[in-house]
């Protein structure tokens, strides 16, 4: 790849794969060190990545650094298999420290939740 893509998705195969049927390149991983390194190699080529939260919360270290730079947004979403917390916590703590308030707390208030 010479220059970056829009979009990528990392995770397990079941996840990423379903991804990949509205045009996401989708990169399957077994285990951390196999997603620290793919993370590490689609960070040079996509914009935007969107992670598992199983794979997410073994590498906050390497999701922090990017973080701190425009591109790419690594993002966590929950796997097949289902959700942990992990990408609605992790939304919810960017959000805050971009805007200076918790908006997802009040949006959950009003729903009745919580």
């Amino acid at each position: 790849m010479s220059e970056k893509s829009s979009i990528a998705a990392l995770g397990d195969a079941d996840t990423v794969f379903a991804f990949k049927a509205v045009g996401v390149d989708a990169y399957p991983v077994a285990d951390e060190a196999e997603a620290r390194e793919k993370l590490r190699i689609l960070a040079r080529n996509y914009d935007i990545i969107f992670i598992t939260e199983q794979f997410a919360e073994k590498l906050p270290d390497l999701i922090a650094r990017y973080k701190t730079r425009p591109f790419p947004a690594v993002i966590p979403l929950p796997a097949s298999s289902g959700s942990t917390g992990y990408g609605r916590q992790s939304v919810k703590a960017d959000v805050e420290k971009a805007i200076g308030t918790d908006i997802l707390q009040v949006e959950e208030k009003k729903d009745g939740k919580r």
